[in-house]
């Protein structure tokens, strides 16, 4: 009987942003199209970030030459632009509430420190009893030592819980120890697909 639900954060719980405005970035930016989320995620300095091995405004301040951003004040500017445009999966939300009335609920997330700050501005993190975030673990998934700590810090067995997230291979992983798992699309199908679950 599945008792408690894992989820991932980016993407899942805070919103996909639209392709478009990235493109507005990249114009805004003097850069490439379709360049900006390879500078910003395929860097090893984004992998340091993700273990906690340096900061976000560290990073900030790596990547600025790589997105025209010349003086500090340019990177702050676009570094707060940048965040204020994430926002919360409404539809998501309301799922994590409904589910909050029965079961617990836990985050597992590949983010930089400061993940509980996004909770805390959302007024969300009241609804998670655990939240394992690997910047502040220096584990990030697939691998299988992340999934044993959420287990451990829920106490629960691996079939007891139900993961979900937008990475196909994160979950494979978590099914592979005996976790139930979903890849995540959006939070209609998501609905759907645990039906069977929820009754």
């Amino acid at each position: 009987m599945v008792k408690a639900f894992i989820f991932d954060f980016g993407r899942v719980i805070s919103a996909q942003k639209e392709r478009g405005l990235f493109h507005t970035y990249e114009k805004d930016l003097g850069i490439t199209t379709d360049t900006i989320n390879s500078i910003m995620f395929d860097s090893p300095h984004w992998q340091a970030a993700l273990l906690g091995k340096i900061s976000m405004t560290q990073y900030w301040q790596t990547i600025g030459s790589e997105l025209n951003l010349n003086s500090a004040a340019e990177i702050s500017a676009f570094q707060q632009r940048y965040y204020d445009d994430e926002c919360i999966n409404e539809e998501v939300l309301k799922l994590l509430t409904t589910l909050h009335e029965r079961y617990r609920l836990a985050i597992l997330s590949n983010h930089p420190v400061g993940l509980r700050e996004w909770l805390g501005d959302w007024q969300i993190e009241h609804l998670f009893e655990v939240i394992i975030c690997s910047g502040e673990i220096g584990l990030v998934k697939p691998d299988l030592r992340i999934y044993q700590l959420v287990l451990e810090h829920l106490q629960l067995e691996p079939e007891e819980t139900f993961f979900i997230d937008d990475t196909p291979g994160h979950v494979e992983v978590a099914e592979s120890m005996g976790i139930r798992g979903l890849v995540f699309t959006d939070a209609a199908t998501l609905r759907q697909q645990l039906k069977p679950i929820l009754g």
